[in-house]
């Protein structure tokens, strides 16, 4: 059975994949209508602004990832079990949305203030799952080693925009999460 996409979400996947191309400001709105078949102002239907495209973008997907931690933190009580799946689960997001990590890297301070203090709390949570399991599983000492480990993690996975145009997911997934996991555990080899 085909999945059907909303227009917003059409809307929401291809202004990804052109501000990953073009840049936030390198993007007109009609272009972005353009992409989905319809004329830029009605995009105005779905959406106040650009600005406020991206801030749903980035909200979004921040949110997503919140609560994929949370999720796995919720099944997995075993601290190196965690820490797999949530190895797992931000690799496929990224292999799978490159463009949002571009996106991200490149565009968050064009988000109106509201929206980018709305997307940092989501990530912190996020880091948090993260150095939680790295605690407790004893590959960090101390809270401040954990959050650079897990930021160190996230730059292995999120490396994949700069590849993922020329790896396979199913290639490039298990190479990834092994490094990953080698990284992680690396501090206490």
């Amino acid at each position: 059975m085909p999945v059907t996409v909303s227009r917003r979400e059409q809307i929401l996947t291809e202004a990804a994949r052109l501000f990953a191309a073009h840049g936030f400001h390198g993007v007109s709105i009609d272009g972005i209508g353009a992409a989905v078949g319809v004329s830029g102002p009605a995009l105005y239907r779905h959406f106040p602004s650009k600005e406020g495209l991206l801030a749903e973008m980035l909200v979004g997907i921040s949110e997503h990832l919140l609560a994929g931690g949370q999720e796995r933190a919720a099944e997995h009580a075993e601290p190196v079990a965690l820490l797999d799946a949530l190895i797992a689960f931000h690799t496929d997001f990224a292999l799978h949305q490159p463009e949002l990590i571009t996106v991200q890297d490149r565009d968050l301070a064009n988000l109106p203030d509201e929206a980018r203090r709305r997307v940092r709390g989501l990530q912190r949570a996020y880091v948090e799952i993260w150095v939680d399991a790295l605690q407790r599983a004893g590959l960090a000492a101390g809270g401040e080693a954990a959050r650079v480990g897990a930021h160190a993690a996230f730059g292995l996975m999120n490396s994949t925009p700069r590849s993922a145009g020329h790896t396979r997911p199913e290639v490039a997934a298990p190479v990834l999460v092994a490094m990953t996991r080698a990284a992680l555990h690396a501090q206490h080899a």
